[in-house]
């Protein structure tokens, strides 16, 4: 079993930051990309930026030079350092690892179960 589990997300003011954490734990062989996406009300989900193996990264256009992803490889874990936050950003942002369970395992997909984030004053 593999899980995901998100923290870090909440309310913050326009302009404000926010880091949220993500940390896989469970039977896990080795981990290649992680990522976030997020969702707001009536969209659909988005990649905001994604981390290989080998630290290296990919940013939606809306979110480069505020965001910055990073991951903790010891850790299993991976974060998203959100500045300069949006009304627009405002949404349940989503951890999604590709995982490599077992030696023998087939890589597939893993998502946590969500965090939510709102950008308000």
């Amino acid at each position: 079993q593999v899980q995901l589990v998100e923290s870090g997300g909440g309310l913050v003011q326009p302009g404000g930051s926010l880091r949220l954490s993500c940390a896989a734990s469970g039977s896990i062989f080795v981990i290649n990309a992680m990522g976030w996406y997020r969702q707001a009300p009536g969209k659909e989900r988005e990649l905001v930026a994604a981390v290989t193996s080998a630290a290296g990264t990919n940013y939606a256009d809306s979110v480069k030079g505020r965001f910055t992803i990073s991951r903790d490889n010891a850790k299993n874990t991976v974060y998203l350092q959100m500045n300069s936050l949006k009304p627009e950003d405002t949404a349940v942002y989503y951890c999604n690892a590709l995982i490599r369970p077992t030696i023998v395992g087939r890589t597939r997909d893993y998502w946590g179960q969500g965090t939510q984030v709102t950008v308000s004053s």
